[in-house]
């Protein structure tokens, strides 16, 4: 049953999806095109095994829906603003003092 995210929630699974730079890769991947899990492991140079894990969690984020193509599975943004969203991030300039890392205080994990 799809339910609608509250503001903090949908915030919150797109900040746990782009977490991991290979869940990056794969949503710039999907916002050129949707595609097959193989064509994505070959694109992005991962297993098919580790691709999987990512999708899962973006799937369970809701960041990513599978749409059924014959016999195989297509993955695709869950919204074509999704894609709009990484346009405008990408184009962000960031503060950031050289000095500083980016650190992740709480348990690592996905949605």
């Amino acid at each position: 049953m799809l339910t609608i995210a509250s503001d903090i929630d949908a915030l919150a699974r797109f900040g746990r999806a782009l977490a991991d730079p290979i869940r990056c890769r794969i949503l710039l991947a999907l916002r050129e095109s949707p595609a097959h899990p193989a064509d994505l492991a070959e694109q992005l140079d991962i297993s098919r095994t580790r691709l999987s894990n990512h999708l899962a969690c973006l799937r369970d984020c809701g960041i990513v829906v599978t749409v059924p193509v014959g016999r195989r599975v297509r993955y695709e943004l869950a919204d074509e603003r999704l894609g709009h969203a990484l346009d405008t991030l990408r184009g962000v300039v960031l503060a950031v003092e050289a000095d500083r890392t980016c650190t992740d205080t709480e348990e690592k994990g996905c949605c």
